[in-house]
């Protein structure tokens, strides 16, 4: 039999077995948990596992919030008519967007009003449930169902004397929640009918949305192209991606990532276009893009694009071309960009085309052409130079006519002097063809080296690791079994999630440096949040100053001094508690577990 208390029956909002429940759950004695509805309990757990403070708000602003969204403009209309019914009753109607950010707010009540302004309840400021706690619009959002909380049942103080109803608004063709319609008045005020009203405004904003939808554009033209056709079919736009059957068996998930960024111009230029594409796996398709016209003048509501695999007349003579292997030994990742990356190096050494490799430093340039090496001439001689080396001239010389290597990288090309850059040129010259493969690494072109690029047939740009984060997954197990040889060492997924919100301005040098930093005070085991330097223990949300940085710091020391404990690392800074909320909540620091 279904629990009452997970049905839309609403307890008085200022029941005082409730509120004494609610305070013994926050000081963690035994409570009375049949005065609690059960998503109610779910949510307060929730809070504290989000180590929400209960005696305070701490909610973020977002200063350059977008209001001009197919949301807000499909809402509009419908909550201007509910306004004009709820004209003069002390009720506020809010929108946010998924995260729990208030797009828009109306209320007919000043005093009401006012009120929503003291707790930050106002366009800007967001009430996800990790900042807030219990509350109609983020714990909506969380279960992803229309939710009431009334009086007590909120998890911060400050919000007890008033009453919400939220119900998330889906979108019409991907089912994915795009905001939340909340309902607020006094909890003196509450009644069962606030969640039905909200409820069904969700489900006309979602009806408004799906009649003005560029995605419902899209998709009917997507539907029409594939009961045309019997091949490739896919339709994008920036919010979604579609394909057929046949593009899911035809092209591997490298092929299908290539393809849409090399139709993606057509989403301005807005014409049809038809074009032959090599694909990063082999083989060619022929590509039929067409931009489709959105609801409104003058909009494009994505492209459609429809490909057949296509043979050329010498693939067709000759025998059928070995597929390149995805890995490369010593290298790991399987983001499209680093995967086409890796192809390009592999299928020039293939060739014995001579490559200049360009990207940021500690990228991965050098890597890519000593695996590639290894890979094709497992036995073969390669040396590495760098051009800063003072008897540089002297080694090329020897390692291109003296005794000639079969592979040269040459590091660093871009910070020869000018002098050495004519010489090196010259001494190229001499010995194109010889057989030996070069490669030169450098952080991006120049002028000063056009007649030095000039010699080698391609570059290959590597992309820096923010382009292709999710291979960290992959790569820190590699790092850590190389500093920990015995497989002694492993990343939990807190520590994980920080070092994939990190910056990595060093790319995969700084990452490894960060990584061999953590093993040599934790060996063995598994890498915790508060075994990470300070700098990559927060989730920054701008870039800090110095004096910011240095309180960051000092703040993430007391927290483990403390062993987490709020109050004591407040007493130890001397600050006070609010203060060091408000700062833990600003600078995004990752509190330890206690």
């Amino acid at each position: 039999m279904e629990d009452a208390r997970n049905t839309l029956e609403v307890v008085a909002p200022d029941d005082p077995a409730l509120a004494r429940a609610r305070l013994r759950f926050l000081t963690a004695e035994p409570f009375e948990r049949s005065r609690v509805r059960l998503p109610i309990l779910a949510s307060w757990n929730r809070s504290v596992e989000f180590r929400v403070p209960a005696d305070r708000l701490a909610v973020p602003y977002v200063r350059d919030k977008d209001v001009d969204t197919p949301l807000v403009r499909a809402a509009e209309p419908v909550l201007e008519r509910l306004a004009e019914q709820l004209d003069g009753q002390p009720i506020s109607i809010i929108l946010t967007d998924p995260t729990g950010i208030v797009l828009t707010q109306r209320t007919g009540d000043p005093d009401l009003h006012r009120h929503l302004e003291r707790v930050e309840l106002v366009p800007g400021f967001s009430y996800g449930e990790k900042f807030v706690g219990t509350n109609g619009i983020g714990t909506a959002l969380e279960d992803g169902q229309p939710t009431h909380v009334f009086g007590h049942e909120h998890y911060a103080e400050n919000l007890e004397n008033l009453a919400c109803a939220g119900a998330p608004i889906t979108h019409p063709i991907s089912g994915k929640v795009i905001g939340a319609v909340d309902l607020t008045c006094w909890s003196r005020d509450a009644g069962p009918l606030m969640v039905a009203l909200a409820k069904t405004t969700a489900e006309q904003i979602r009806q408004a949305v799906r009649s003005n939808t560029r995605e419902l554009a899209l998709f009917e033209a997507y539907l029409r192209t594939c009961r045309r056709t019997t091949g490739i079919v896919m339709a994008f736009n920036e919010e979604v991606v579609m394909a057929n059957d046949a593009a899911r068996r035809l092209l591997a998930p490298a092929d299908q990532s290539m393809l849409l960024g090399q139709v993606t111009h057509a989403l301005s230029d807005r014409r049809p276009a038809v074009s032959v594409v090599a694909l990063p796996t082999g083989g060619r398709v022929r590509l039929q893009t067409r931009p489709v016209p959105g609801p409104r003048y003058d909009e494009v509501a994505g492209v459609v694009v429809s490909a057949k695999l296509v043979e050329t007349d010498e693939e067709r003579t000759e025998s059928p071309a070995v597929q390149l292997p995805v890995f490369l030994p010593g290298v790991v990742g399987s983001a499209p960009q680093w995967l086409r990356c890796c192809h390009d190096v592999d299928a020039s050494y293939g060739r014995g085309e001579w490559l200049v490799l360009a990207g940021e430093a500690g990228v991965g340039k050098y890597t890519l052409a000593r695996c590639v090496h290894q890979r094709r001439s497992p036995t073969g001689r390669m040396h590495t130079l760098d051009a800063l080396d003072a008897d540089f001239g002297e080694c090329v010389r020897r390692d291109l006519l003296d005794d000639p290597v079969d592979a040269l990288v040459i590091r660093h090309v871009d910070r020869l002097s000018a002098g050495a850059t004519a010489s090196l040129v010259s001494l190229l010259r001499k010995v194109d063809g010889s057989g030996t493969w070069i490669a030169v690494t450098m952080s991006d072109d120049t002028d000063s080296l056009s007649e030095l690029i000039s010699l080698f047939p391609r570059t290959v740009r590597v992309p820096p690791l923010r382009r292709h984060v999710e291979d960290m997954t992959q790569l820190i197990p590699l790092f850590l079994n190389r500093l920990s040889p015995r497989g002694q060492l492993r990343c939990s997924p807190a520590a994980m999630h920080l070092l994939m919100r990190a910056n990595w301005d060093g790319n995969a040098t700084e990452l490894h440096q960060v990584l061999k930093q953590v093993a040599q005070h934790r060996r063995t085991g598994i890498i915790r949040p508060a075994d990470l330097p300070t700098e990559y223990r927060t989730v920054n949300r701008r870039q800090l100053n110095r004096i910011e940085s240095m309180e960051r710091d000092a703040i993430v020391d007391s927290l483990d001094d403390a062993g987490g404990n709020k109050v004591r690392a407040a007493q130890l800074l001397g600050m006070s508690r609010a203060t060091l909320y408000r700062k833990i909540h600003e600078y995004g620091i990752v509190t330890p577990d206690r």
